[in-house]
């Protein structure tokens, strides 16, 4: 049986309509394409990405760090333990000669425990059956990285509730993809 070709889609900004053939060995779920853009569609309205520091936990692909990028991010930090990915980003990060892109290979959670620097938007998308998934807007939340203003976005299945947390504001359905909103 033949696997067909995935593509990642940049959908807008300096990017916009940019695709890049995506590994087949490739072991991340990848946000939607539309869920991805109806993410950032409500993104547009909450926040100005000019200038911003961006952080992309479980980068996988990438798609949401060069999406950042894309619409005026000063710099985006993206986290990814899993080699072929990894490999993917720094890939396409070098197709792109975009320079505003850090790359972290490793651990997510030890990467919250040691990370000091500050973030405006702070995004994760853990693998949806991840043991650690129901602690994880919390440890961001109570973190080094956030300071006033901060808006960590979390991507979920619907097996997690995450309305109960004080810094909760919204949560947005997408088909599968539920995504809820935090603001410090």
């Amino acid at each position: 049986m033949k696997r067909h070709c995935v593509n990642m889609r940049i959908i807008s900004g300096k990017y916009g309509r940019r695709r890049f053939d995506v590994p087949t060995n490739i072991t991340a779920r990848p946000t939607t394409d539309m869920a991805r853009e109806n993410l950032f569609n409500v993104l547009n309205n909450l926040v100005d990405f000019d200038g911003m520091t961006a952080l992309d936990l479980f980068s996988g692909t990438g798609a949401i760090s060069f999406e950042l990028l894309s619409r005026g991010c000063a710099s985006v930090t993206s986290v990814e333990k899993a080699s072929t990915q990894y490999n993917f980003i720094r890939k396409v990060k070098q197709i792109l000669k975009e320079e505003n892109l850090i790359q972290i290979k490793g651990d997510v959670f030890k990467f919250i425990g040691s990370c000091t620097r500050k973030f405006d938007l702070i995004f994760a998308d853990p693998p949806y059956d991840l043991p650690q998934l129901p602690q994880l807007p919390e440890l961001i939340l109570n973190s080094q990285m956030v300071q006033p203003g901060t808006l960590v976005v979390v991507e979920h299945s619907k097996a997690n509730d995450f309305s109960h947390l004080p810094q909760f504001t919204q949560q947005r359905v997408y088909g599968k993809v539920h995504f809820s909103f935090f603001q410090v």
